[in-house]
């Protein structure tokens, strides 16, 4: 009933962006329009940290508030383009007089700090690699990026340092300083403070000739076994970064952004440091974890206007029985985006009913390094959807053949692997140190993404699963998330996270861990029912045959909602990386 009503209705609630009508720029898009609208290096090429903050402080935004920093005990501080520029400049003088240089690996590992986001356009002024860490990973998922991404420098402070690092400094043989953000001394010729060499650094900095293929970050991701593999990026991307900015953002000038993501993952980085000052826009950064009461807060106060955020945080927010709109003043917010697990449809009729404005879900990879497919505000939006490909994305529906070829599907509403045509600027350039594995994402002219979906008549693209997640049960192949999203619907489900448990008889049955919403208590008579209610939506065939109560769904720090950790406990097999899973 809802998603019907939220289908015929979600137009009144879309609202056109100043852009050109979407068709029509796709017709005429190029890249070469969009690198006009930066300046270049007056040395020469492309380099992130100038055109994120470097031309903005040159010019009539030099005093605007750059960054809003919240800290976790009330603190806030504000920072203008000029201040960033300045305070950037330092770092990489500081980096300077240790004799780091060009492609060489700086790792960061710290909360949501003032100075996480100054050394990361420092690094880039450099024109060193910035390689993001979590500051929740335990030593060894930082061991293991720390060696594999050969880092020279670690940026962290003295609390984390000591419960995490310390016992590895005599296996990173590579590592030459750590840089203490809260130290005031020296520990070492090795252990540094940055204080005293930031308070010693000039605050002007050239930036040398960068190629804009130069390799500008490193992000790992988490593999289901074996080591991470580290995603190399590159200055060009940020054509990507604008670009999205642009149409799915759809960033005005006097926008105040907040992407509540950490920028130890991709988002955090592409979305909450590069892409919002690529268009002179103010950042908020909340130091604190998620508390819904600080968030609403923090929307209203801070006037708020374009909010980025995960469907984790959003399926929080659902499960609280209130009235956001009338309890805090939200009157600013104009656009919500969520990203990092595909957005149920349930989630969309929520910001409908309880925000007063849809939540725009959209889809990208660490590896594409921006977003690729979005629902956009100048659209309707299918509750449930992907979305349609940005300008100068083309992307389809493809069947991978057993004999190495691709066939491209034509017709629509057929499952396959959703793929991308290579070449768009922010594509990933290699996984480090593993040519072969990175060649093997690309087959018969299609970069091949590994999640499975479908396009429909309109072109919106609908997520089905993760190859490695589809479930096998009497001939049929099911997609979790289906199952996942159905169950969202029942009133005593706050997330679910399905699986395919190995069945002599049907191959696999489809089983569903399930958390309830506060104040409901689980019970066999609701298993049952939650079961019913799977069969009389979804079918038998596809409608989970087991149900399991749990407290939380284990997911990534990014949203994500880790399956194959569902799978690995449910049959006692070994977890692999569990180094992103969220506390």
């Amino acid at each position: 009933m809802k998603k019907n009503w939220i289908e015929k209705n979600l137009n009144a609630f879309s609202i056109k962006p100043n852009l050109m009508e979407y068709f029509h720029e796709r017709e005429s898009f190029n890249w070469e329009n969009v690198a006009k609208e930066f300046d270049g290096l007056d040395s020469g090429g492309l380099n992130i940290a100038h055109e994120a903050i470097d031309r903005h402080a040159n010019g009539p935004l030099c005093d605007k508030a750059a960054l809003i920093w919240l800290g976790e005990n009330g603190e806030k501080k504000i920072y203008s383009f000029s201040d960033i520029k300045k305070q950037s400049a330092k770092f990489a003088n500081v980096l300077q007089s240790l004799g780091i240089s060009k492609g060489e690996r700086i790792f960061t590992l710290s909360t949501r700090l003032p100075e996480l986001y100054i050394a990361a356009i420092g690094i880039l002024k450099n024109r060193s690699v910035l390689c993001p860490l979590f500051s929740q990973f335990g030593p060894e998922p930082i061991l293991q990026r720390m060696q594999r991404g050969d880092g020279k420098v670690l940026l962290t402070t003295k609390a984390l340092f000591e419960k995490k690092v310390r016992p590895l400094m005599k296996q990173l043989n590579d590592l030459r300083y750590v840089l203490l953000i809260d130290a005031q001394e020296d520990e070492s010729e090795r252990i540094l403070s940055l204080p005293r060499l930031m308070e010693k650094a000039a605050d002007s900095f050239t930036i040398l000739p960068t190629d804009p293929e130069d390799m500008s970050l490193l992000h790992f991701t988490s593999g289901t076994t074996g080591m991470p593999k580290g995603v190399v990026h590159v200055h060009k991307a940020l054509y990507n970064h604008w670009m999205s900015g642009r149409y799915v953002l759809d960033f005005h000038p006097d926008d105040v952004y907040w992407c509540t993501a950490d920028p130890g993952w991709v988002t955090g980085t592409s979305y909450g440091i590069i892409t919002p000052w690529l268009h002179g826009i103010t950042n908020i950064v909340d130091e604190a974890e998620f508390d819904a009461v600080r968030w609403y807060s923090v929307l209203q106060n801070e006037k708020v206007t374009v909010w980025y955020t995960a469907p984790t945080a959003i399926r929080r927010l659902m499960r609280l029985n209130n009235e956001p709109t009338k309890e805090y003043d939200l009157s600013h917010l104009r656009l919500i985006q969520s990203v990092g697990e595909p957005l149920n449809p349930e989630a969309v009729v929520w910001g409908v009913e309880k925000l007063k404005m849809p939540i725009h879900d959209n889809w990208w990879q660490t590896e594409t390094g921006a977003i690729m497919i979005a629902n956009f505000l100048s659209q309707q939006i299918r509750a449930g959807s992907m979305g349609r490909p940005l300008p100068g994305i083309e992307a389809s529906i493809v069947h991978h053949n057993d004999d190495g070829t691709v066939t491209e599907v034509t017709e629509p509403n057929k499952e396959g692997e959703l793929a991308l045509k290579p070449e768009w600027p922010s594509m990933f350039r290699n996984y480090l140190h593993d040519d072969e594995r990175y060649a093997k994402c690309f087959v018969g002219g299609w970069y091949l993404s590994g999640d499975l979906a479908y396009k429909d008549e309109d072109g919106y693209f609908w997520f089905v699963g993760r190859s490695d997640d589809i479930i096998k049960t009497s001939g049929h192949m099911v997609g979790p998330f289906e199952v996942e999203s159905c169950l969202m619907e029942h009133p005593a489900v706050a997330e679910a996270g399905v699986i395919g448990k190995p069945d002599a008889m049907i191959g696999q049955l489809v089983k569903a861990f399930v958390s309830l919403k506060t104040g409901v208590e689980p019970s066999e008579e609701l298993k049952r029912e939650l079961i019913g209610f799977g069969r009389k939506r979804l079918g038998s065939a596809v409608a989970p045959k087991e149900i399991e109560f749990t407290p939380n769904i284990p997911k990534t720090r990014s949203g994500k909602i880790m399956r194959r950790l569902l799978k690995s406990r449910e049959m006692g097999l070994p977890e692999g990386d569990t180094s992103t899973l969220e506390d």
